[in-house]
């Protein structure tokens, strides 16, 4: 493989998610979204706390992302042996931390309390 497809990708992410891989891409394009229209609707600006318990329900969202990498996958963590491994499980951490952060801060701009 001499070049990057994302055709490829998609298939391959498919073949092991099945139908959760489209709830995952309906919950980021939704969570972008919604956190895009919480920032904009309340004139561009962060609400600190708000973002500050969406930053501790992302780092619940890094471990669901690597749990549901260990049930998805046949190896686990303890298979997980050179340093690429290990770059790959702090990316997948870092991806649902990341994801779970922009939801969060969507979910709980649009239920604030007046």
């Amino acid at each position: 493989m001499k070049e990057l497809d994302l055709a490829v990708f998609f298939s391959v992410f498919h073949e092991m998610l099945g139908p959760v891989l489209w709830l995952l891409l309906a919950l980021a394009v939704g969570g972008i979204a919604l956190a895009l229209w919480v920032f904009v609707r309340e004139g561009s600006s962060i609400d600190s706390r708000r973002l500050v318990r969406s930053e501790l329900m992302g780092l619940l969202g890094g471990v669901a992302a690597l749990v549901l990498m260990a049930e998805v996958t046949v190896s686990g963590f303890t298979d997980a042996g050179g340093p690429v491994d290990w770059l790959l499980v702090g990316l997948i951490w870092g991806i649902g931390l990341a994801g779970t952060t922009i939801l969060a801060y969507g979910i709980q701009g649009v239920f604030k309390k007046a």
